[in-house]
């Protein structure tokens, strides 16, 4: 019996695994020390063995509270994830399964490898109205590239999406396929008509080395990419850095970044209403905004999220707040579940990428409805 992580997006260390009742594993943490949650790893040699798995410094993680109510995922195939029966003491995370197969996948989320990224990027390629820029190297020497659909012309709507700010959120890139996928339909009337009004800017990952890496939140210097908007630095924060560059090369009338959240088991919105120039009108679009996204899927609402914070509290660090008051646009971070949603759960499955996918679908709805209040 072996654990193993020195893949793609693998983290954990093994402290013992002498005996499948008692393996003692440890997550290793992102450059910086400062985060750490994120965990992938095999489990190889051990079909039709009870294991039990105990991740010792799980009370010491970024957000303890993630572990809440929390369920492992596990894949034979790396395509298919299920749940697995987990406990959390508020010291240590135990996770117990017993493998069907001689080799399977144990994770926080299901991964997003590089190749499923640039797959994704080929895909979308193959399509005349698709162009892709690399904006930067990373520090890791991987491309961050941006996707532009459509055409910009004059009167046009500049949209622009990123996703993954933090690596270990790979919901964000499941959400990714999901809206791309029908973006690039050229059945679907609702997103030919957006790309007669609209041009969208996609960067699929903000954070490749971090995601390659095993991080949970930051990139291969320690940097915590969401709080980088403000003064990014072109050695310490590239991928921010030439992006935002980008950003005011093109203007924007929208910007959506898409994360996970640890805790909360819902999908919700996050607005930027502690920015200095937060009126009416720009509360009524947020509003509006996410109405209509509660309104398109049912795993979407509005009761729960993030406390909504106190006029004149932004911090221009973070990308919503930054993008709304230096474009004076709609931006929104939307965040999704580490875990199952409350309201909808799917027990087996949990929140997963085909949930992901299809919520990124949604959100095309959305875009395209609030596009003449922009």
């Amino acid at each position: 019996m072996r654990i193993l992580s020195n893949f793609d997006g693998g983290n954990i260390e093994v402290s013992s695994a002498d005996t499948p009742d008692d393996i003692r594993l440890k997550i290793r943490p992102d450059a910086g020390g400062e985060h750490m949650q994120w965990f992938f790893f095999q489990l190889c040699d051990a079909r039709d063995t009870d294991c039990t798995m105990v991740i010792e410094n799980a009370g010491k993680v970024s957000y303890p509270d993630g572990f809440e109510n929390y369920q492992a995922v596990v894949s034979t195939d790396l395509e298919n994830w299920f749940r697995t029966d987990t406990e959390f003491d508020g010291k240590q995370l135990v996770i117990r399964h017993r493998p069907e197969s001689d080799v399977v996948y144990v994770a926080y989320f299901a991964p997003y490898s590089l190749r499923e990224h640039q797959q994704l990027i080929s895909s979308a390629l193959e399509h005349s109205r698709v162009l892709s820029e690399t904006l930067c190297t990373t520090p890791d020497g991987h491309a961050h590239t941006l996707l532009t659909i459509g055409e910009a012309a004059e009167g046009r709507k500049k949209l622009w999406v990123i996703a993954r700010q933090h690596p270990g959120e790979t919901m964000a890139e499941w959400w990714v396929e999901g809206f791309v996928e029908r973006l690039l339909d050229p059945e679907d009337p609702v997103a030919r008509e957006l790309l007669e009004q609209a041009v969208v800017y996609l960067v699929p990952n903000m954070c490749i080395d971090g995601a390659v890496r095993g991080h949970l939140r930051t990139n291969a210097h320690g940097r915590n990419l969401n709080r980088e908007w403000a003064e990014p630095c072109a050695d310490q924060s590239p991928e921010v850095y030439y992006t935002r560059q980008k950003m005011h090369e093109t203007g924007v009338d929208f910007a959506l970044d898409v994360h996970g959240d640890e805790a909360l088991p819902y999908n919700f919105i996050a607005g930027p209403e502690g920015t200095p120039s937060w009126n009416e009108h720009k509360q009524r679009q947020l509003d509006n905004f996410k109405q209509l996204l509660a309104a398109i899927t049912p795993d979407f609402q509005t009761d729960h999220g993030y406390e909504v914070d106190a006029p004149g509290s932004a911090d221009m660090k973070k990308n919503s707040d930054y993008m709304a008051e230096t474009f004076d646009c709609l931006a929104v971070t939307l965040e999704m579940p580490f875990k199952d949603t409350a309201d909808r759960p799917v027990p087996e499955i949990g929140w997963s990428p085909g949930r992901c996918r299809h919520l990124g679908r949604a959100c095309l709805d959305a875009m395209y409805r609030i596009l003449p209040e922009l």
